[in-house]
């Protein structure tokens, strides 16, 4: 799969004709009119005049149309009853409304550590789409799914032997595109196409997905437990917090090797979005810091900043089956990958964060709308433990009762349809 430092940042500057702007242009996007402004992700039930995505729902088994950028409107009849996912924030989407059986891919294992909580059984064992260093046609073809819930725009951005042709010859052969790269958004070929300010937000494009699955009963009780899980949040965020300075590091560095992959809590993208809910910004001379290629720095440097506290995006799945642990987080795998390797370097140990025993596993990258609850909740606690309670590192999910921010009882209930 793509190195998570780079992102694949820089593409071929290829003219995107199939997708992006020039289909905005063209008024695909019926009912989705309006220019949106590059705002944090939102928290409340999305309103179908939500700029990126709408979605128009009818009774089971009539045409129901959903949009989303950049793909535009697609009209659905049944849902499909199988579906291939790329990122697994997309995945959580589907399996969020009680379709894992439906899924027809390889990019599952980072959740297990929250779907065994809800014995959420699904088949990872799908050849993967990226082999050899590019996107695989055959694979397509070899999964034939009804659905396709990723970006045809990614496709061309980071496989140059990707084109038009080829998004085409799938889409009328195999089956449709439906899908947004909105995970993070910084790449050239987003900027290009206007991603900034189009890409519908995560709980958007779950709103979305929902209408694809006609399960709009399902979609709405979870915008309405991530609106009372922010509302909760809200309420009891201190009225002048003060948080610690923060340095976010990329789950590909190297502490060992003194690499490290500097990240923004101000980055676009649903990768950011447990960070922007709880209000915390990047320490100061962080997000600006000089850095080379994919963000890559080192101990010097970071030495320069000094945070209070540096924070391992993705960190939180050390242990899991993308790292070859159990599906678990490994809090002595964690240490020893990320914390001891500071502690030993003559410059590292002198970092603040490090004397004080405060480089810490944050939340994973992907995530829809159940993975992204249990983040949200986890972030809160890792940051306001005097209003939140405090986070176990050797079992970061297990919240008392009376601490939770989210009922568990009543996602066990939405997953299984007892609405």
């Amino acid at each position: 799969m793509p190195r998570e430092t780079d992102d694949h940042d820089d593409p071929t500057r290829r003219t995107y004709l199939r997708y992006g702007a020039a289909l905005a242009g063209a008024g695909l996007f019926a009912g989705c009119a309006g220019e949106a402004d590059p705002v944090p992700e939102q928290t409340e039930t999305p309103r179908t005049d939500e700029p990126g995505t709408t979605t128009e729902t009818t009774s089971s088994g009539q045409a129901r149309e959903a949009c989303l950028f950049p793909v535009g409107c697609r009209e659905f009849t049944d849902p499909p009853d199988s579906v291939t996912t790329y990122n697994m924030g997309w995945a959580d989407m589907v399996v969020a409304l009680g379709h894992a059986d439906r899924l027809r891919t390889n990019r599952l294992t980072a959740p297990t550590l929250f779907y065994d909580r809800f014995d959420i059984d699904y088949e990872a064992g799908y050849p993967a789409l990226w082999q050899d260093g590019g996107f695989s046609k055959e694979v397509f073809y070899e999964l034939d799914s009804d659905l396709f819930l990723l970006d045809p725009n990614l496709l061309e951005a980071w496989d140059d032997n990707w084109d038009e042709s080829d998004t085409a010859e799938i889409e009328s052969t195999v089956a449709p595109f439906f899908g947004c790269y909105n995970r993070r958004i910084r790449g050239e070929w987003q900027l290009d196409l206007g991603y900034p300010e189009q890409a519908p937000t995560m709980l958007e494009s779950f709103d979305a997905v929902g209408t694809v699955f006609d399960e709009r009963a399902r979609t709405d009780a979870w915008l309405e437990l991530h609106a009372d899980l922010q509302a909760r949040i809200d309420d009891r965020l201190p009225a002048d917090p003060d948080p610690p300075s923060i340095a976010l590091i990329n789950g590909g560095s190297a502490p060992g090797d003194g690499e490290f992959y500097v990240l923004s809590l101000a980055d676009d993208g649903y990768e950011m979005k447990p960070y922007r809910d709880l209000g915390l910004v990047d320490a100061d001379g962080f997000a600006g810091i000089e850095t080379g290629q994919y963000g890559l720095t080192d101990y010097e440097t970071m030495l320069e900043v000094d945070p209070d506290l540096i924070l391992v995006h993705w960190g939180i799945t050390t242990g899991s089956v993308t790292f070859g642990g159990d599906g678990a987080f490994d809090a002595t795998q964690f240490r020893e990958q990320f914390v001891d390797p500071m502690a030993s370097h003559d410059v590292g140990s002198q970092l603040t964060a490090v004397a004080e025993d405060r480089v810490l596993p944050g939340p994973t990258a992907e995530q829809g709308p159940l993975v992204n609850a249990f983040q949200t909740e986890l972030t809160a606690r890792l940051f306001y433990p005097d209003e939140f309670g405090v986070l176990d590192l050797d079992a970061p999910l297990d919240v008392p009762e009376s601490e939770q921010l989210f009922d568990r009882e009543r996602v066990r209930d939405i997953l299984a349809g007892d609405l």
